[in-house]
């Protein structure tokens, strides 16, 4: 019989992947949606020309659909297509909860930054799975998934990703002096408990470095889950079926049986699914009797941003550069926290000087131009919580299929911000940057979209758990392999462990 696998996103390519290389025969079960096709249109008219010939008239029919994006939504290519708006999840509103379902082709890795970074050993202590247990999937999903990045100091925290033969993207200008920096002062950060070193990426090479990362790659350099599709249908025993939108599951004394929107049933020997968390959770609950809520885990996030010192050779904002992150910070003090705090650079984009403008430009009529040059100067760092420091939300089955989301904030979550971002902002000094400790927020929940455990993974699964192959408790055939399984949140970048393990699991269900 048939491996159903449903989702097209990150978890849903590793674990079809995994099934294909074992000689399973695989239909992949999707929502399916794809970028309209104007904005496709527009998108590859752009891709036909060199960034230096494109007018700044060009620049804006690109980049004003971003601007213009509703709040709590993300946009790329002016579009919508990717990310489901907030009343097709939930039944109720979701004041205060950011996270998002996505039905899109590729889910929503159409939306992501692509850093990527395995997950340390430490931050996995008591984990019914290892580090050992991921390494050799590691490998087995770069051999599909692109990487840029560099042998630098975070090899010696983060091992089980080599950078051994691989090439960075060019950082930005003032990305190239701010690593440096960073390298110079070496000893001196490692004695505050920072380390620090260029960002990971999952992006093809040929980098235009057209500074569009941010509204949607013209050439599609940044990987998309979406993109692979076509290289699975190359493969003997994969089919892909888009519109396909799951209600529930059942195991059956053969196998298991599904139901599509609108009644259909299909019948398969295994289910993976790899929907993403909330369309999970909804399946989940949907489907299984028992506890009738789940507790989905978050990684909070926030922002503190600095003006670098040093003169520049160049100005920041005009080309060629990319802008997605330029450098990974990792503090390491139990002070602090038991865990990782990561950090993401981010140098010079469009949205600096907008969103300067549009917070202090009022209060001072004709301060424009200041605004601007600030920006010019501007560099934010995005630094990531664990889970353990980050608020709960209980999901739990609504009206018409749809999740309530009840938020349970963790009181102690400012305050370890604040730490973390206080330690930040010492090693940011170190390299030469004045940090606007005065301007650091923190986020809302769910907006990092670094999220699940929902249905973790336990050596002795309890009714709310699941076992090392992601089978829910009392179930056989039913698979859950995105990030619904990890037992916690760790703050590093969560895409890469996520295809690691449901390639694991793909590789080693029966």
């Amino acid at each position: 019989m048939t491996d159903l696998v449903i989702g097209s996103g990150p978890s849903g390519i590793s674990v079809a992947t995994a099934l294909l290389a074992r000689g399973r025969t695989v239909l992949m079960l999707d929502g399916g949606k794809r970028l309209e096709p104007d904005r496709a249109t527009a998108r590859d008219q752009l891709a036909q020309r060199a960034p230096q010939d494109w007018t700044s008239a060009d620049r804006n029919i690109w980049q004003a659909p971003q601007y213009a994006t509703p709040t709590g939504q993300v946009r790329r290519y002016g579009s919508d297509f990717a990310m489901e708006r907030a009343a097709t999840t939930f039944a109720d509103g979701c004041d205060g909860f950011a996270l998002r379902a996505s039905r899109a082709l590729g889910g929503l890795s159409n939306l992501w930054g692509s850093a990527v970074l395995p997950y340390r050993s430490a931050d996995m202590a008591g984990w019914a799975v290892t580090e050992d247990d991921l390494a050799p999937h590691y490998k087995a999903v770069a051999e599909f998934l692109p990487i840029a990045g560099r042998v630098d100091d975070l090899a010696g925290i983060f091992p089980a990703l080599s950078m051994q033969g691989r090439t960075p993207l060019a950082p930005s200008p003032q990305a190239e002096v701010l690593l440096s920096r960073l390298t110079a002062s070496q000893s001196r950060l490692a004695g505050i408990g920072i380390t620090a070193g260029a960002a990971r990426h999952a992006v093809a090479s040929g980098c235009r470095e057209c500074g569009m990362c941010l509204h949607g790659c013209p050439w599609g350099l940044i990987w998309s889950a979406g993109a692979a599709i076509d290289q699975l249908r190359a493969r003997p025993g994969f089919s892909y079926r888009p519109g396909a939108v799951v209600t529930s599951f059942a195991e059956t004394a053969s196998g298991v049986s599904l139901t599509l929107a609108g009644g259909e049933a299909l019948a398969g020997s295994r289910v993976f699914v790899a929907a993403g968390v909330l369309e999970t959770a909804r399946l989940v609950l949907a489907s299984r009797s028992g506890p009738g809520t789940l507790t989905l885990k978050d990684s909070q996030h926030g922002f503190l941003p600095a003006l670098h010192l040093w003169r520049s050779g160049r100005r920041p904002d005009r080309g060629p550069f990319h802008t997605l992150t330029q450098a990974f910070l990792e503090i390491n003090d139990t002070a602090i926290s038991p865990y990782t705090v990561h950090a993401q650079i981010y140098t010079w984009n469009a949205f600096f000087e907008r969103d300067l403008i549009a917070s202090y430009g009022a209060r001072l009529p004709g301060s424009a131009p200041l605004w601007r040059a600030l920006a010019r100067r501007l560099i934010v760092a995005q630094v990531f919580l664990h889970s353990d420091h980050s608020a709960r939300v209980t999901l739990s089955l609504a009206g018409n299929g749809r999740l309530a989301a009840r938020l349970d904030p963790n009181p102690e979550t400012p305050a370890i911000f604040a730490s973390a971002a206080s330690r930040l902002a010492s090693g940011l000094k170190i390299a030469g940057l004045a940090p606007l400790t005065f301007a650091r927020r923190l986020e809302a929940i769910g907006s990092s979209f670094h999220a699940g455990s929902t249905v973790p993974m336990q050596r002795n699964p309890n009714s709310q758990g699941s076992d090392i192959l992601g089978r829910p408790h009392g179930l056989q055939r039913v698979h859950l392999v995105d990030a619904s399984v990890l037992p916690a949140i760790p703050a590093t970048t969560i895409t890469l462990p996520v295809m690691a393990n449901a390639h694991r699991i793909g590789t080693i269900s029966a």
